[in-house]
């Protein structure tokens, strides 16, 4: 089983390690509060999850793995969010160890944690548009700016090529970090600062303004961020995801022309898989002999 850990809700679904497939059938879906106490959300994940395993049959699930936001301690299964406008409640909490209480597992099935970008990557690695390559980047647009870097199906988070962790959200840009520029909270403070209005996010000035200049800034800065990493890590393409993605055709040929510029021309793939490939990816964290080649497993 494959979990992805929202914002406000929880997707989990039944996959095949053996045919990397996902069954349509296999599926549960919860809205969640994440400003709710700890018993509460994790009430929610463990009814969600246990749907699934009725459906499954407890006894044909190998394990279950989730893709999850951060602050998080992945190897040991423990929440740090802090300051992150959700989940705070779960603060210092062994999600691990709650859940396999609430959902009666044996402590030989695996439950496992990896970060839900990362998670998102593996899943595009492994049956999705990066499948062909054996080097590729994946980027998530949303509420913050995710990224992975995969050689072989595995994370790359150290060394020459990649930046730390193979996060790129916290590096300097245009005055501040990358995170404040390729977010949404971007495109509602630079509408603010121009218009004076208020916006809740893309979607809503998509609506707007689809033609705004903000889209040709976003889509230029973005390019010129992103070159110099794809071409230093050698990547063989780019897959994008997360919502701002959905309204890619509209920084497109900005992005391009800026990652032309610097003479990088690699195919860039919108991902469409979308929300399955973080399921998948952290489904497959299931897989032992995958699991133990993970950086943070190898490490130890």
């Amino acid at each position: 089983m494959g979990a992805d850990i929202g914002g406000s809700h929880i997707s989990c679904m039944g996959v095949d390690p053996g045919g990397n497939r996902i069954s349509d059938e296999l599926k549960t879906r919860m809205e969640v509060d994440s400003q709710a106490s700890s018993d509460a959300i994790l009430s929610g994940w463990a009814g969600a999850l246990n749907e699934l395993i009725r459906l499954i049959g407890k006894e044909n699930l190998g394990g279950l793995g989730f893709a999850m936001p951060g602050p998080f301690d992945y190897p040991g299964g423990i929440a740090w969010f802090k300051g992150v406008q959700k989940y705070d409640s779960l603060y210092g909490v062994n999600v691990k160890k709650e859940l396999q209480d609430r959902l009666g597992l044996d402590a030989m099935v695996p439950v496992r944690f990896l970060n839900d970008a990362t998670c998102f990557a593996i899943g595009e690695a492994w049956t999705g548009k990066a499948a062909i390559f054996q080097r590729s980047v994946a980027i998530t647009l949303g509420t913050g700016f995710g990224s992975a870097f995969i050689a072989d199906g595995i994370p790359v988070e150290s060394g020459p090529d990649v930046p730390e962790f193979g996060c790129v959200y916290h590096l300097p840009f245009g005055g501040s970090i990358a995170d404040d520029h390729f977010s949404t909270r971007w495109f509602s403070g630079r509408y603010k600062a121009i218009t004076g209005l208020e916006i809740q996010g893309v979607k809503e000035l998509v609506e707007l303004d689809p033609v705004s200049p903000l889209f040709d800034e976003f889509g230029s800065n973005m390019g010129n961020f992103l070159a110099p990493w794809l071409l230093k890590f050698r990547a063989e393409c780019l897959v994008i995801g997360g919502n701002i993605s959905n309204s890619y055709s509209l920084f497109e040929k900005p992005f391009r022309l800026a990652l032309k510029k610097h003479a990088c021309n690699i195919p860039v793939f919108l991902s469409g898989m979308k929300e399955l490939a973080g399921i998948t990816g952290a489904a497959r964290l299931c897989d032992d002999t995958f699991y133990s080649r993970l950086p943070f497993i190898s490490d130890k």
